[in-house]
C-alpha cells in the first residue's frame, strides 16, 4: 500500500499548529521549572557536592534534568494528541480519511517527538546560563535525544490509546516516570547510594537512559554505553509490539 504523504502531513502539521497555539505555556513552564533545579539543587546541594567524577554538580545534573524533559514531555504530547480527538469526537474525521493506521500512528509520534525536542533544545540552552556544559560526543547526544523522544512519543500514544479519561491518561507520567527519573540517578551517581539500594535503581529502566545520556556529554556512566543503547532499542521494540496488537485488534482507531 502506497504511503499516504499529503494524510500523514495534515496531522502532522495540526498537530505542531496546535502546539505553537500554546507555545507560551509549552516553553515557560519546563524553563522555569529547569531554572529552579538549578537554583535550589545546584546552589544547595552544590554547596555541599562540589563534584562528581571530576564535574561540577550543576553541570552533573544537566543530562538527568534534560532526560527529565524529554521523558515527561514526550508523554505528555503524544497521549494529548491521541486523546482530544477521542474526548471531542474529530477522531471519526480521521478514521473516515483515507488513511491507514501506520500513518496516523507516524504522524502523532512525528509531532509529538518534535514538539519534545524543541522543548529539550530549550531546556539545554536554559541550562548554559547557570552552569558551564559541554559535549563530548554531540553525534552521539543527538542520536540518544532522538531515540527516546520518539520511543517515548510511542509509549505516550499507547497511554493516550488506552485511556478513557483525563486522571487515567495523568498516571504514568506522575505517579511512574517522575519518581524513576529521581531514583535513576538523575541528581546524583549511582555511587553514592548504599549497596542495597544501587542494586534496587538496576531494575529501573531509566538509570540506562540517563547514563547514556550523561556520556555523550562528559563521557561517564555507571554502565556500559551499550548497555544505554540497547535498553532504549528494546523499550522501543515492546511499545511498537504492543501498539500493532491493539491496532491489529482495532483498539479504539482504525485498523
Amino acid at each position: 500500500m502506497k504511503f499516504n504523504f499529503i494524510a500523514f502531513k495534515s496531522i502532522y502539521l495540526h498537530e505542531m499548529d496546535r502546539f505553537r497555539r500554546t507555545l507560551g505555556q509549552s516553553l515557560i513552564s519546563p524553563v522555569i521549572s529547569t531554572s529552579l533545579y538549578f537554583i535550589v539543587f545546584g546552589s544547595v546541594i552544590g554547596g555541599y557536592v562540589q563534584n562528581i567524577d571530576g564535574i561540577s554538580y550543576g553541570s552533573y545534573i544537566v543530562p538527568g534534568l534534560l532526560m527529565l524533559t524529554l521523558l515527561t514531555q514526550s508523554i505528555s504530547n503524544t497521549s494529548f494528541g491521541i486523546f482530544f480527538p477521542k474526548f471531542n469526537g474529530t477522531i471519526y474525521e480521521i478514521l473516515a480519511a483515507p488513511i491507514s493506521t501506520v500513518e496516523i500512528v507516524l504522524a502523532f509520534v512525528g509531532a509529538g517527538a518534535t514538539k519534545t525536542l524543541i522543548v529539550g533544545v530549550i531546556i539545554f540552552i536554559t541550562s548554559t546560563f547557570f552552569v558551564d556544559v559541554y559535549v563530548q560526543k554531540p553525534l552521539l547526544m543527538i542520536m540518544i535525544l532522538i531515540l527516546v523522544a520518539f520511543t517515548f512519543a510511542l509509549f505516550g500514544f499507547l497511554i493516550g490509546l488506552m485511556s478513557s479519561n483525563f486522571e487515567q491518561m495523568s498516571v504514568v507520567p506522575t505517579l511512574v516516570i517522575t519518581p524513576m527519573v529521581f531514583l535513576g540517578g538523575s541528581l546524583y551517581s549511582l555511587d553514592m547510594l548504599p549497596p542495597f539500594w544501587q542494586t534496587v535503581t538496576y531494575f529501573n529502566p531509566v538509570v540506562y537512559l540517563i547514563n547514556g545520556l550523561r556520556y555523550s556529554f562528559y563521557g561517564v556512566s555507571d554502565f556500559n554505553i551499550w548497555i544505554s543503547i540497547s535498553s532504549m532499542i528494546v523499550f522501543l521494540i515492546i511499545c511498537v509490539i504492543i501498539v500493532s496488537m491493539l491496532l491489529k485488534k482495532g483498539y479504539n482507531i482504525k485498523s
